[in-house]
């Protein structure tokens, strides 16, 4: 038997700290050059990259790549205005991103201790209900949505206990994810840590 969770991808999204509080919404502020060609997305992992900042020393960062021996510094959360403040959506039709080659300053949720909730992609098998307990696996990266503004990275489910980018803590607690010991259910959400980093400090 099998069944379908809601198929909703939105990358990494940060939930809460290692030790049971609830993320509290700090940040760290990184540049993007104009010169980098592609787009980034609230949810996107992203790394920094080493040696390089913008005339203020802000550190650079730029997406990350998917695969087990690639390192994340932490994941874009938000998009500064010419103010250095957070760009709230006001409307629907106007997602929050930063567009390629446009550059800017972005918000990334940066903590060693953060956990994130992720989707798996279910390509060639659902994730087992035994994932969790800190079993290692790899992120797939996916097209960011122009409409949403949100991320379409997911946890690659085929390289669980192969992988090495995040660690699979648990499935996340909500009412539309279901995980199953006698049905294998697709679109699961778990909750996952970042453990091949790349800190900045």
């Amino acid at each position: 038997m099998s069944g379908t969770n809601p198929n909703t991808p939105r990358g990494l999204v940060p939930y809460a700290y290692s030790w049971g509080a609830p993320y509290n919404g700090a940040v760290d502020v990184f540049y993007v050059p104009s010169s980098y060609g592609s787009a980034i997305y609230v949810g996107d992992p992203v790394v920094f990259t080493q040696n390089s900042a913008d005339a203020q020393g802000v550190p650079v960062v730029t997406l990350a790549s998917a695969g087990s021996t690639n390192k994340i510094t932490g994941v874009m959360v938000g998009v500064a205005n010419n103010a250095n403040e957070l760009i709230l959506p006001v409307l629907q039709s106007s997602p929050v991103y930063l567009p390629a080659s446009s550059g800017g300053y972005v918000y990334v949720a940066s903590d060693p201790n953060l956990l994130f909730w992720a989707q798996e992609d279910s390509v060639g098998g659902s994730m087992a209900y035994t994932s969790g307990g800190g079993n290692l696996a790899s992120l797939v990266s996916g097209a960011g949505s122009t409409y949403t503004g949100l991320s379409g990275w997911q946890i690659q489910s085929s390289s669980v206990g192969t992988g090495t980018q995040v660690a699979i803590m648990r499935p996340l607690p909500q009412v539309d994810n279901v995980v199953s010991s006698t049905i294998t259910f697709t679109n699961a959400k778990w909750l996952i840590r970042i453990v091949q980093r790349l800190p900045t400090f």
